[in-house]
């Protein structure tokens, strides 16, 4: 089968949780004997064209936009992908574009009409649930974005029951449109890797377990949250340090809160780090903690319990779907800072509870989170798709 994704991120390049996801899946369906090629934007540093693995990459430059418009930039985005894809379409009879959320809406539905291409959509997140509603402009326009893009696809995949849940209600979706298909981690990520002493120095003190967090530093990732769990964490058990790596808008809202608490000696913000790095800090670090108050699916929880280290997650969304309460994880109430505070203390004092937390965790990652049952799944959707597609033809 040859396969066309549309995606505004691949590694390098990172911004959310799409850009693994495309990642692993595209690589996953190239593994199993698929044509696979990704369309995504280039940065600097990375090649315009190139084999990586099993997956055509093709990057495509957006021309430069002085109005910083955002929803202006995604419609440069798209213009240079049609651009560039009419050429690659013509010369390659792919059987199904898939596309990644409404960022590549208009060259997803340009090139399904131009060359009667079935298309699935994977909806990783909706403006509407970032945002707790539509509030201005811009939201308006990427919500009515998301709404056009679910009426056009002929499939539309979801990460969770949450998901599903909030596109029926926001957009009022057929539910024979949609597919809950959970997303996968690499169950191999960190094999043969050990903690590291030496690189453990530079964040936290021997005596110290660390807390760690990973994500953008946006309101819905909660990280405000934690900030405010921990002088009650430190009354209790002071030998911890809070480990903050991400970059985002709200980065000097965090650190102000951090010094009008009192915490900056045990809080450390890093800054974006790399994969390597990221993984390190994974498996020196002793708690994951990811407080969103607003998350669809939550991969990097699966990140943690694929590290060996217990999750505390916030009982929202497709988190509170990933984690059963003190059987491979902790819950607490989303928003709430002494419930979180309460989870992170008894990890940090029951050790027989960490070990068992470790050890479900674990096994539910391997049967449940694998990708090659998930890239099984998605291929016997891509089947039914073109199917049905060529049926109606």
């Amino acid at each position: 089968m040859r396969i066309l994704m549309l995606s505004w991120e691949y590694p390098p390049r990172i911004i959310g949780g799409i850009s693994r996801v495309v990642y692993e899946l595209a690589q996953n369906l190239g593994r199993c004997g698929n044509e696979v090629h990704v369309i995504t934007c280039w940065e600097p540093g990375t090649a315009e064209h190139e084999l990586d693995k099993f997956v055509t990459v093709h990057r495509v430059h957006v021309y430069n936009n002085a109005s910083n418009n955002f929803v202006e930039w995604v419609m440069q985005l798209n213009f240079a992908m049609v651009e560039y894809a009419v050429d690659l379409v013509k010369n390659t009879k792919f059987d199904i574009i898939h596309g990644h959320d409404w960022l590549i809406a208009y060259a997803a539905r340009i090139l399904k009409k131009s060359f009667c291409l079935p298309l699935i959509t994977t909806i990783h997140a909706t403006e509407y649930g970032r945002n707790c509603g539509i509030h201005n402009d811009m939201q308006r326009t990427i919500n009515s974005v998301e709404s056009w893009l679910i009426n056009e696809s002929d499939r539309i995949i979801v990460n969770s029951n949450y998901m599903w849940k909030e596109l029926v209600n926001v957009f009022n979706t057929d539910n024979k449109k949609l597919r809950i298909i959970n997303n996968g981690i690499d169950l191999k990520k960190f094999d043969n890797m050990a903690a590291d002493p030496v690189f453990r120095q530079n964040y936290a003190a021997g005596n110290e377990k660390i807390v760690f967090f990973v994500g953008r530093l946006v309101n819905e990732k909660g990280v405000h949250v934690l900030l405010n769990a921990i002088p009650e964490i430190l009354k209790n058990y002071n030998d911890v340090k809070f480990v903050i790596a991400g970059k985002g808008p709200c980065l000097n809202n965090l650190t102000e809160l951090s010094e009008e608490l009192n915490i900056t000696h045990k809080v450390y913000f890093t800054g974006f780090v790399s994969e390597e790095v990221l993984l390190k800090l994974y498996k020196c670090s002793d708690i994951a903690v990811f407080p969103s108050t607003y998350e669809p699916f939550g991969i990097v929880a699966l990140e943690g319990m694929v590290a060996g280290i217990p999750v505390v997650v916030s009982d929202v969304g497709g988190l509170s779907e990933i984690v059963d309460h003190r059987e491979d994880g902790m819950k607490f109430y989303s928003g709430n800072s002494n419930s979180l505070a309460d989870c992170i203390l008894e990890l940090l004092k029951n050790n027989g509870l960490t070990e068992r937390i470790k050890n479900n965790a674990l096994k539910k990652v391997h049967r449940l989170y694998n990708w090659d049952n998930i890239t099984d799944t998605i291929l016997d959707e891509y089947k039914q798709v073109i199917s049905q597609y060529k049926g109606r033809g």
